[in-house]
């Protein structure tokens, strides 16, 4: 074997196709076909077939009108949004916008090459170029001047600079001179990513250790529109049950019964709002799968019955490992339909985890995940809905799994090098796919810690085995809205941190922050303190309360985020750079931790023991969310407390929320609280309804409408209902933040309108020293409200 740099030759042959070109360069071969008029494909490789790589995207190639042109020094493909030039000789790509600007281009002396059986693509540096996503990756928002690996890895305790992590998403978005695109490449061999990291930034590449180059050049005009077009070739995600969106509890591990019990009873006692209860690994008989132990656990269906009573939904969680007992059913069956991973001598592969001695499921493999699937049915027999997969990047005890171990990679004999980073990506696929055929129409929760692009189909993620501390808890946030760019627009951290115990400041602070992430749950780790809002003394618990009450008002506007990501794969939590990319502002300081949730809401997360923060907030005019107060754009200093997150409302919002409820299977009051922010702009916003637990909506079994904001014009608009969905809401009450007018007209007849002083937040005061922060922190005050019938026809409100 050559080891020397081989980079790919000059263009031998080629011929058109749809879509594209085929070819060779030299010994190489050559494919680029456009899968829509922004999303392009270019393969590369040594052999004359291409690899497969199956699991990923989920996109055909369409009928693209493709204009193609050939001369001695080039051919070139141009859709109406995209460009590809090919040079001949040497063979080398450059991609180029509508308006002929370069967006991307091979580097001129390496472009494609091979060093050994490991695969790279070079390419320029401009300057200034910005580099975002990569998804669950630490470091600064900008990833220019670092590099990172894709190789799902167990990393228990992680920090801000731990590479690899538990998920690998190998798609990253560039920014350059002001214009955005998006590279996924699909391979799944270990890979890595250079934005210039110690080469004087001469280039960036990726590159796999083995595997055909395979990547998807996406071209967006908007951050927001790349990260669309990636949603379009992987997969968004389905839409979750509404529970999955509420206040989840958890730890390793609540155990017997009657703990499980007096979880639930506390929360409904204190009214703290609450939808999930966890069950960790010591509910099973000797930590195996499809097990339940009997001494702690004696009537498990009754336990699920009880709780669904009082509004909780139990998640349960699964590992991969199946312990190698004979007599364990799961294992004789497993045994019987030849499901586990294998030597290459065809013996089994056996390594020690939870349970013992474990064999592996082939996640790869069909045959592999529908066994898994009919495993599950033990679990949805009890009424089960939920389920959480950990341990499977594969983890096991040595974290050193053997790279000969083959796996089937849905007919192909593969070794663990291609198969490792798409296993916890299958093993989460067999879980939704076993538990959605067997609960029939409802929708059922994942949860999974390892993945591959594409998991968001079947999943939410979390973080991992995250540290109780100030530093681990603006990771988490930056993790989030990482993934967010990468396709996986519902994910969250463990509050609390899972190692370690927090104190009551990080703990009031951390769960204030989550509030407002797409997936809320709180973990601790076994032998630790208590970490449910209670455990840390009264201050604390109201500061829980309220946060956790907040979610439940905005729940009206979680769950059209949610439906949003569903259908065209916006995430709910967006780091600044989806929508301020080209300020420069966003990648220093803690404005990088900053996100939106939606397009509305601005978090500015700070520590627990900061007195002030800095603060920085984008273009435009914002509102302070908890008082009213109108802000300009800019940097601030501001003064924290415990109980008063940095949360801000844009100018233009369009805010759907409702009144508190305990758990989202309760009914509201019947009144949609629609909040409006004065801005001299034009806004839109979704709402969107359904009954939150069924795929009823699929057949048109729900209630939509578009609420247009003008503030030049002077109206709001809420076009007629569509959908075949009734509402639950019945009235509606339209707050008007700064609006200055005092004559208001609903469909052209004037319309009277009330004051009303409101709290989003409750003060905490009486643990407050300075109770003047009441008065400025925390009521709106004198907000004029139009209170009228939810009528399913259009309404527009103007005024003078």
């Amino acid at each position: 074997m050559n080891f020397k740099n081989e980079s790919i030759g000059s263009i031998s042959t080629f011929n058109w196709k749809d879509g594209g070109v085929i070819g060779a360069a030299g010994d190489k071969h050559f494919a680029v076909t456009f899968y829509n008029e922004k999303i392009c494909r270019i393969q590369a490789s040594r052999q004359s077939e291409f690899e497969h790589y199956p699991f990923s995207v989920i996109l055909s190639p369409e009928k693209v009108n493709i204009d193609g042109k050939e001369d001695d020094q080039q051919i070139s493909l141009k859709s109406e949004h995209l460009k590809v030039e090919i040079q001949k000789a040497p063979f080398r790509l450059t991609f180029k916008n509508s308006e002929g600007a370069i967006l991307n281009q091979d580097d001129s002396a390496f472009g494609i090459s091979w060093l050994g059986h490991e695969v790279t693509n070079y390419k320029t540096l401009a300057k200034d170029e910005v580099f975002l996503g990569m998804g669950e990756k630490g470091g600064g928002l900008n990833r220019r001047g670092s590099s990172y690996d894709h190789w799902n890895s167990d990393a228990f305790g992680f920090d801000n600079w731990t590479d690899p992590l538990y998920m690998s998403t190998p798609f990253y978005i560039g920014v350059r001179e002001g214009k955005p695109y998006g590279i996924f490449f699909d391979n799944t061999y270990k890979s890595h990513f250079n934005f210039g990291a110690s080469n004087n930034e001469r280039f960036t590449y990726f590159s796999a250790e083995a595997g055909d180059l395979n990547y998807y050049f996406i071209q967006g005009d908007t951050v927001a529109q790349v990260i669309q077009q990636y949603a379009k070739l992987t997969g968004t995600c389905e839409l979750p049950p509404k529970w999955s969106l509420g206040f989840q509890q958890c730890r390793y591990s609540y155990y017997p019964d009657h703990e499980v019990y007096n979880i639930a009873d506390t929360f409904r006692n204190k009214k703290i709002p609450a939808d999930v209860i966890y069950l960790d690994i010591h509910y099973m008989k000797d930590y195996m799968a499809f097990t339940f132990n009997d001494e702690r656990f004696p009537d498990p269906k009754g336990l699920i019955e009880k709780l669904e009573s009082q509004g909780f939904k139990v998640v349960v969680i699964l590992d991969p490992g199946i312990a190698t007992k004979p007599g364990y059913g799961t294992y004789d069956r497993g045994v019987e339909e030849d499901v586990f991973v294998k030597y290459p001598d065809g013996t089994k592969y056996e390594a020690s985890v939870w349970p013992g001695n474990s064999h592996f499921t082939d996640f790869t493999s069909g045959k592999g995940r529908e066994w898994w699937a009919k495993e599950l049915k033990f679990y949805t027999d009890l009424g089960l809905e939920g389920f959480w997969n950990d341990m499977n990047e594969p983890a096991c005890w040595g974290q050193d799994v053997p790279n000969l171990i083959e796996f089937d990679y849905e007919g192909q004999q593969v070794s663990h090098k291609k198969a490792r980073n798409v296993y916890g990506f299958q093993m989460v696929r067999a879980t939704f796919e076993g538990a959605k055929k067997h609960i029939g129409n409802k929708r059922p929760f994942t949860l999974t810690r390892a993945g591959f692009s594409g998991v968001q189909r079947y999943s939410a993620v979390w973080t991992g085995d995250n540290v109780a501390g100030d530093d681990h808890m603006l990771l988490g946030v930056r993790l989030v809205n990482s993934l967010g760019m990468a396709g996986v627009p519902i994910s969250g951290y463990d509050v609390g941190g899972f190692v370690g115990e927090s104190g009551p400041a990080l703990f009031a602070r951390w769960l204030a922050i989550a509030t407002f992430a797409p997936f809320f749950r709180v973990h601790s780790m076994v032998n630790v303190r208590d970490s449910e809002p209670w455990a840390y003394g009264e201050e604390v618990e109201e500061i829980s309360r309220n946060y956790i009450s907040l979610r439940y008002k905005l729940m009206p506007y979680i769950y059209t985020l949610a439906y949003e990501a569903h259908t065209i794969g916006l995430p709910l939590n967006r780091s600044l750079a989806v929508d301020y990319y080209n300020d420069h502002n966003i990648y220093g300081g803690s404005a990088q931790d900053e996100f939106t949730l939606g397009q509305w809401l601005l978090v500015c997360p700070t520590t627990s023991q900061q007195q002030y923060a800095k603060v920085y907030l984008p273009e435009d005019e914002w509102y302070h969310f908890f008082s009213g107060e109108k802000v300009n754009s800019g940097h601030h200093v501001i003064e924290t407390t415990l109980e008063d997150l940095p949360v801000y409302a844009k100018a233009g919002a369009i805010i759907p929320m409702q009144n508190t409820v305990q758990t989202t299977q309760e009914k509201s009051d019947g009144t949609l609280r629609l909040h409006v922010y004065f801005g001299q702009t034009k806004t839109e916003q979704l709402y969107y309804e359904d009954n939150g637990s069924t795929y009823d909506f699929k057949d048109g079994s729900f209630y939509k409408r578009l609420i247009q904001f003008d503030g030049e014009s002077s109206s709001i608009t809420i076009e007629a209902k569509e959908g075949n969905f009734e509402s639950e809401f019945k009235t509606l009450k339209i707050y008007l933040h700064g609006f200055e007018s005092d004559s208001y007209e609903l469909n052209g007849e004037s319309v009277n309108y009330q004051t009303e002083d409101i709290r989003l937040i409750e003060p905490v005061t009486e643990f407050d020293p300075l109770p003047q922060r009441e008065k400025r922190n925390y009521v709106n005050r004198n907000l004029k409200v139009i209170e009228t019938g939810f009528s399913d026809s259009e309404m527009t409100i103007t005024w003078k």
